[in-house]
C-alpha cells in the first residue's frame, strides 16, 4: 500500500489537515541541466480566478510542478467589490505555503489589453503597482526595468483573434526590436498555435505552455481525460529561482501537453535521446536483427517514416519497451524516423536516428 504524506495547509479561515500525494513526473532531460516543470499562467480570486492563492500552491505540488507563477490581471478585477485591490496580495498569501511545499513561486502579473497587443504576462517582477499605467509601452518598459520576462499570451485566442491564427502586429515587432518580448505561449488552456513555433524560431523567443487556470485545476483537467496539466519545461542549471530565470532568458524551454513536446530542434533532439535507448541485438538470423527499444519517460513516443527494411512506424509506450526487427544492415547504420509527437515547427517534427547498441 502506498504511503500518504500529511500536509498542513494554512487557509484564510484557519488550519485544516489534508491528505495528498505528489505526482512524480518522468520527463525528458537536457544533458547537463535540471528539468523544472512549470506553469507560468494562473489566476486567483484577486483577479478573475475562483480559488484562494494557497490553493494554487497545493495544486502545483500535487501535480508534480517545481515552479508556478500567479499572474492575476492588473486591469481586470471582477471581484474588487468584495476583495480590495492589492496587486501583491496573492504572492504575499501564497509565499509561505510555497516555501513549505518547496515550490518556486514566480511573481507575475497579466497585462490585459485588446489586440493588438493582446494579453502579456510579466514574470519575475517586483513592483506590480508600477505597471498600473494607461500607456502600454510604458507598462512594458517598467516591467523590463524590474528584470521581467515578457510572455505573449494565447496569441490565437478567438476572443481577440477571431480566425484563431496568431500574427505579429507592429507593436509586437517593436517589442522584439527593443528586446522586450521573450516568449510566446504555444499552448494555452486546451489550445495550441502551431505558427508560434515559427515565430519563436525566427525571432529567438522561448516557446511557452501554460494552463491559464481560473477554476480548480483538477476540474479543468480531470485525470479521466488528461494525464497531466499543460506545462513549460525549463532546463535550468539547478533548482532555484535565479537559475529558472536564467534558463528562460536563455530560451531553454519546451512545452509538454498530452503526449506532445514542442521545442526548438536543438533542444528537441537531446530530449528524445535522453529517454529513448536501443539495446544490443539479442537475435541475428543472418538476415534480420532483433533489439529492444526502451522509453523511460511518461510520454509515449510515436515514430513514422521508417527506412526500408525496418518497421514503417513504431510506438514506444510511456515507461515501456518494444522489440524491433530490422534488416541486418542496421548493425552498421542507424535507422531514421520522424518523431511525430515532438514538434519543432508549424509543419515540422523531429527527425532522429536510432542505432542498436553494440556489444
Amino acid at each position: 500500500m502506498k504511503s500518504k504524506i500529511l500536509i498542513i495547509t494554512i487557509l484564510l479561515l484557519g488550519t485544516i489537515t489534508v491528505s495528498a500525494q505528489r505526482r512524480i513526473l518522468n520527463v525528458p532531460e537536457l544533458p547537463g541541466y535540471v528539468t523544472l516543470k512549470c506553469d507560468f499562467h494562473a489566476h486567483t480570486v484577486f483577479s478573475d480566478g475562483n480559488v484562494w492563492p494557497t490553493m494554487r500552491i497545493g495544486e502545483a505540488w500535487r501535480d508534480g510542478l517545481d515552479a508556478i507563477s500567479i499572474t492575476d490581471h492588473i486591469e481586470y478585477q471582477p471581484h474588487k467589490q468584495y476583495i480590495p485591490t492589492d496587486h501583491s496580495a496573492a504572492w504575499k498569501i501564497a509565499g509561505p505555503t510555497a516555501s513549505n511545499y518547496n515550490i518556486i513561486l514566480v511573481k507575475g502579473t497579466e497585462i490585459t489589453r485588446s489586440m493588438p497587443p493582446g494579453h502579456l504576462n510579466a514574470l519575475f517582477i517586483t513592483e506590480p503597482d508600477s505597471l498600473v499605467r494607461d500607456d502600454f509601452m510604458k507598462v512594458i518598459e517598467a516591467a523590463v526595468a524590474q528584470g521581467a520576462f515578457i510572455q505573449w499570451n494565447h496569441p490565437g485566442w478567438k476572443s481577440q483573434q477571431p480566425d484563431g491564427i496568431p500574427r505579429m502586429y507592429p507593436v509586437h515587432e517593436e517589442l522584439i526590436a527593443k528586446g522586450w518580448l521573450h516568449g510566446i505561449e504555444y499552448y494555452n488552456d486546451v489550445e495550441y498555435y502551431p505558427l508560434v513555433m515559427d515565430m519563436c524560431r525566427d525571432n529567438k523567443l522561448a516557446p511557452m505552455g501554460n494552463s491559464d487556470i481560473h477554476a480548480v485545476i483538477s476540474e479543468e483537467f480531470p485525470a479521466t481525460q488528461y494525464s497531466h496539466r499543460p506545462m513549460t519545461l525549463v532546463f535550468a542549471k539547478d533548482r532555484t529561482h535565479d537559475s529558472l530565470k536564467e534558463a528562460m532568458f536563455a530560451r531553454r524551454t519546451a512545452v509538454w501537453y498530452g503526449d506532445n513536446i514542442a521545442a526548438m530542434e536543438e533542444i528537441a533532439a537531446p530530449l528524445f535521446k535522453s529517454v529513448i535507448s536501443a539495446g544490443v541485438p539479442f537475435k541475428d538470423d543472418g538476415k534480420n536483427i532483433w533489439f529492444e527499444l526502451s522509453n523511460i519517460s511518461d510520454i509515449t513516443m510515436t515514430l513514422s517514416g521508417g527506412p526500408e527494411g525496418a518497421p514503417a512506424t513504431l510506438t514506444v509506450p510511456a515507461q515501456g519497451m518494444i522489440v524491433v526487427r530490422a534488416d541486418r544492415k542496421y548493425l552498421s547504420q542507424p535507422l531514421t524516423y520522424n518523431v511525430d509527437n515532438i514538434i519543432t515547427g508549424s509543419n515540422s517534427v523531429l527527425r532522429t536516428e536510432i542505432a542498436p547498441a553494440r556489444k
